[in-house]
């Protein structure tokens, strides 16, 4: 699969919606995808990024006029007007046809996407403020507000599938992974974490610093990270050096940093979401005008503590400060709050509505009788199954030549380098179709069955497009089912009970 990513990233931007979609493009390589990025800004550092990981880049020719005002409220963060970007990024990506295009930019909308859909199949935009027209077959925005069911209503096309939520927070594997070695925080703040974001414009990381030197945190460690490009960099360096604070410029440890600290003191954006899945209590502070409404609906969640700051900032942070590291209480439910509503595995999610599982899938034929039969009697999927009792030859047979005749039950199998991995059956009914799905027995990865459920549902979308609906039965001792199904946005309808009569 081929994709391509339209970003920027400066010191007026920030360096969130770039590390964002590099998180994104990671996992896609890792199933095998073609990655390019296409952009107009990007700092040297953040070049070598891509370059050190042998992503194709392709950098789009400043304008002589840095300031073409446009209709949007970014408009001039593009460097350009969009029919000039449009035109530059269909250059740029000119050399063949792309599955997918990503873009993520408040100074882009519909206009600029119709365009572009001359170069790419697909087209998934990146939106967390929702203030202008999408052409768009997904749309994700990855924060949390009130009313985020109803942001993009007549925004959007109608076909336009919207991925909703911190459900789908774009977060590097390394944050799912130690999530499983993680309990909510409990007892005395011993470490606490600063950061502000890549760029760090308004200098917030040196008040907080001098909030923390006049706090009683004597035998707690301190550790402040910033970006290579922050403006007060040496300033910073030297203060951290002063109290004895430790100095991250740039670092690549950041899940660690984050999994390690007890307390973080930070803005909201995407880090919002990172602290969350590791169960991170954070101080947050607002440093842009659209984080506002979504760190106050988030900290209405109780997922972060986020007071509204109108006196002098430093004595402020020292005043809030001193409650949160008074209150273990209030810090573990913020940390117990924010494991429940991020899990890590947002990007996997996404690359499965995407269709870029990794995963082949296939309709099952005559020759896979012999497999399949043994599969279905394996006991790890007869312990899954309506019928528990062992198949004979001849029931099976019977079986599978109904299911192969019948235009309404699809048999597919799921395949990833030419080796099966998992079988799908859709039995279809009126507009809805009850889907099964069982692993090849002996086969043994985390988030394998996620992957195949998705992989299955993208093929279904596509050949079975007049199916509205997909049903799950589940059995009520399948507790990996039952967390498969929650996983993917099933929702559940109805419970049955049943008791055995003596």
């Amino acid at each position: 699969m081929k994709i391509a990513i339209r970003v920027d990233a400066s010191s007026q931007i920030g360096t969130g919606h770039f590390m964002r979609c590099l998180s994104l493009a990671d996992g896609l390589n890792q199933r095998g995808a073609q990655i390019r990025f296409v952009c107009r800004h990007l700092p040297e550092h953040l070049e070598d990024m891509l370059v050190a990981r042998e992503y194709a880049f392709m950098p789009l020719n400043s304008c002589s006029n840095d300031a073409i005002a446009g209709d949007l409220a970014h408009a001039r963060w593009l460097g350009a007007s969009q029919a000039q970007d449009a035109a530059d990024t269909i250059h740029a990506l000119s050399d063949q046809f792309w599955d997918w295009l990503v873009v993520d930019h408040y100074a882009l909308d519909a206009c600029w996407e119709t365009e572009l859909r001359k170069a790419a199949k697909n087209i998934l935009v990146i939106d967390d403020i929702a203030d202008r027209q999408h052409d768009c077959d997904i749309l994700l925005d990855q924060n949390f507000y009130a009313n985020m069911d109803t942001r993009y209503t007549d925004k959007v096309p109608l076909h336009c599938q919207l991925l909703l939520g911190p459900r789908y927070a774009l977060l590097r594997d390394e944050f799912r992974q130690l999530r499983e070695h993680i309990r909510p925080r409990t007892g005395a703040v011993k470490r606490v974490l600063v950061f502000f974001g890549g760029v760090d414009a308004d200098n917030f990381v040196s008040r907080v610093i001098e909030a923390l030197a006049n706090n009683d945190i004597k035998g707690s460690k301190v550790d402040v990270v910033i970006g290579v490009q922050h403006p007060q960099r040496e300033a910073i360096e030297s203060a951290c050096a002063e109290h004895q604070f430790d100095c991250h410029v740039q670092t690549n440890r950041m899940a660690e940093l984050m999994a390690a600290a007890d307390l973080a003191i930070g803005a909201g954006g995407s880090a919002t979401w990172e602290r969350c899945c590791l169960g991170l209590p954070a101080f947050v502070i607002c440093t842009a005008a659209n984080q506002v409404k979504q760190v106050a609906d988030a900290a209405s969640e109780g997922w972060l503590y986020a007071p509204e700051l109108k006196g002098e900032l430093v004595e402020e942070i020292q005043c809030h400060l001193r409650t949160l590291l008074a209150n273990d209480c209030l810090r573990k439910a913020i940390s117990s709050n924010g494991m429940q509503i991020v899990d890590g595995c947002g990007v996997l999610r996404i690359m499965g509505n995407m269709g870029c599982g990794g995963i082949e899938i296939r309709v099952a034929n005559r020759e896979d009788s012999g497999q399949i039969f043994k599969w279905r009697n394996h006991a790890t999927v007869r312990a899954v199954s309506r019928n528990r009792e062992v198949i004979h030859w001849g029931t099976h047979q019977k079986w599978f030549e109904e299911v192969l005749a019948s235009p309404d039950r699809l048999l597919l199998i799921g395949q990833r380098k030419g080796a099966p991995v998992g079988v799908v059956r859709f039995d279809i009914r009126g507009n809805e179709a009850e889907v099964s799905i069982y692993l090849v027995p002996g086969t043994v990865e985390a988030g394998l069955g996620r992957n195949l459920l998705q992989s299955a549902e993208h093929w279904f979308k596509v050949n079975r497009p007049e199916i509205s609906k997909i049903v799950a039965h589940v059995l009520g001792d399948n507790e990996r089912s039952h967390r498969l199904f929650a996983g993917l946005d099933y929702r559940v309808e109805s419970t049955l009970y049943s008791k055995v009569l003596q």
